[in-house]
């Protein structure tokens, strides 16, 4: 009878200056002003079916696990969005091809709610930088809204 050892997940843990793990929670808003235009962006003009709005920035070998999108005033009737991410240098990878719509599509903005992800894909191991992006659809937003985005991963560092 073989004794088989598997490789233990604190092996990949990045920094091992704690013992509690490596989970990091990433929060950005997505708010916009009474125009329908993203506040603190470079934009004055309202989001756009299509527009795509860079959120936050992901780091190398971050293990995307989960993401809750708060809405809590939302955004022009039938407005809704996708939630993923696309890398930083524009070039996509084979290994982990960049996911606009990696934690789901289709996500109501104009009802305020708390959605979980809502994609069934298994977590990825992000091989380079990436932007977390929100990309706009169904329709503009021309009213004040404010939706929180919160991240779940774990730190693993470069591959």
């Amino acid at each position: 009878m073989a004794t088989i050892k598997k490789s233990f997940i604190g092996e990949k843990q990045f920094g091992g200056f704690t013992p509690y793990g490596n989970l990091t929670t990433l929060r950005t808003i997505l708010a916009a002003n009474a125009a329908g235009a993203i506040i603190n962006s470079d934009s004055r003009t309202a989001i756009a079916v299509g527009d795509v709005v860079v959120l936050e920035k992901l780091p190398e070998g971050f293990l995307l696990e989960d993401a809750q999108v708060v809405v809590s005033t939302g955004m022009s009737a039938g407005a809704t969005g996708s939630l993923g991410f696309i890398y930083v240098d524009g070039v996509d990878s084979q290994a982990v091809p960049q996911d606009a719509a990696y934690f789901g599509a289709g996500l109501d903005a104009a009802t305020p709610a708390r959605i979980r992800t809502a994609s069934s894909k298994a977590p990825v191991r992000l091989a380079k930088e990436a932007f977390l992006v929100w990309t706009q659809a169904g329709a503009a937003n021309a009213k004040a809204a404010r939706i929180d985005v919160i991240v779940h991963g774990e730190r693993l560092g470069p591959n």
